[in-house]
């Protein structure tokens, strides 16, 4: 049997690759997605083959991910639950597509990935799998083990596995649109993350002791440059989870509700995410009417649901990015942003074609609003309503 496994290079994926073999007598394949987490990723190859994979593949797909799923999150205002910009959700059917291809290529009985049993990953692995390789059989070793960590890391061990149990006591998901940071202390959601859990944020007392103002350029919805200088959507995220991470924004910690029913308690590190999708948000009320903004979030609320619960492949998200992209065509202009320890507030925005009119909204002689036309409109809007109060008290009255 030949299986080919999604890999990370962490415990659950590692401990895979000899229980893939015990138990199924399996030929290993590692496949390594970049999808922007900060690897050694020859260290990662290297322990792949030493812990018995056959063969290893490299895939960069930073780009892919950025212009594909990034870009299409931005546009979303895509916030899970209001709080998650859907980091690792968003990066789980690449990863399977560009490890299914893997597995076709080499003739694979089998695809495998390390999701848990109680996560959503196991989901967005497993939909995505059966949609764009339905031939393949998807295997889950430490679903159907039911290990735990603990166990996990003893088996690594009996079995001379290159692990570093002491490596971190956090489970971390990485990827250029955030951090995921679970496990350890982070289970008791009465206990503040430690700064030690975080690679962008710094402590507040250590954040500049001045603000600094910076200017994100969206065209049709797509960030294109800071302070005027433009960079691929790549650097831009790059670079705002720096100046981010700096004066410490980009925390976020809620009570999260996964796809299997269970509440989790799940903290992210989400700098570049936070301030693109808020500076997004802005920018829309500058350019979409009422109706677009009162509709739109809506969309975004299944959005990012779809997203989070393993969906990417379901017709339904063709649909909804169609009308999405059609209210992006205008969506063009800047949004500055006032950082300063922990907090990004808004403090100006322009756009090319803007529906705010300052010759119709201002108080003074300049104006064009004919203040007239209030009365006539005053009596209408409210026409319904005062009839029906009327006609209730009348009713009143004679009883």
């Amino acid at each position: 049997m030949k299986i080919a496994l999604a890999y990370s290079g962490g415990l659950d994926t590692t401990v895979s690759i000899k229980w893939l073999q015990e138990k199924y007598n399996a030929e290993v394949i590692t496949v390594t997605v970049d999808v922007g987490q900060e690897e050694d990723f020859e260290e990662v190859e290297e322990r792949a083959l030493k812990s018995g994979a056959t063969k290893h593949y490299f895939i960069d797909a930073k780009k892919k991910f950025v212009e594909e799923y990034v870009a299409k999150c931005i546009k979303a205002n895509g916030l899970y639950e209001g709080a998650y910009p859907l980091s690792s959700a968003l990066s789980r059917p690449l990863i399977a597509e560009e490890v299914a291809k893997i597995a076709i290529k080499e003739g694979c009985d089998a695809v495998a990935h390390g999701c848990t049993g109680k996560g959503n990953d196991q989901i967005r692995f497993d939909v995505t799998l059966s949609a764009v390789a339905p031939c393949l059989r998807i295997i889950a070793p430490v679903r159907e083990w039911n290990m735990s960590r603990d166990q996990e890391i003893e088996y690594a061990l009996k079995n001379g596995l290159p692990i570093n149990p002491r490596k971190s006591r956090f489970s971390i998901d990485e990827n250029l649109w955030g951090r995921s940071i679970e496990a350890g202390e982070l289970e008791d959601p009465w206990v503040e993350p430690p700064i030690e859990a975080f690679k962008y944020l710094r402590p507040l007392e250590e954040t500049p002791s001045r603000p600094q103002e910076i200017v994100i350029e969206f065209e049709k919805g797509i960030p294109i440059s800071i302070d005027g200088s433009k960079m691929p959507l790549e650097e831009i995220i790059m670079e705002l989870n720096r100046i981010g991470g700096t004066h410490g924004f980009g925390y976020i910690d809620h009570i999260e509700d996964r796809v299997v029913g269970l509440k989790s308690r799940e903290v992210y590190e989400a700098p570049a995410a936070l301030l693109l999708i808020y500076a997004h948000v802005d920018l829309e009320k500058m350019v979409l009417n009422k109706r677009i903004l009162d509709f739109k979030p809506i969309i975004e609320h299944k959005w990012a649901e779809m997203v989070y619960s393993g969906l990417w492949v379901d017709p339904l998200m063709k649909a909804i990015d169609a009308f999405i992209d059609e209210t992006q065509i205008e969506v063009s202009g800047e949004v500055r942003i006032k950082l300063f320890k922990g907090s990004a507030r808004i403090v100006g925005r322009k756009a090319e074609k803007p529906l705010y009119s300052p010759e119709m909204i201002t108080y003074t002689s300049k104006s064009v609003f004919d203040q007239r036309a209030g009365e006539a409109f005053s009596k209408l809007w409210g026409l319904s309503s005062i009839m029906h109060y009327t006609y209730q008290k009348r009713g009143i009255n004679q009883s």
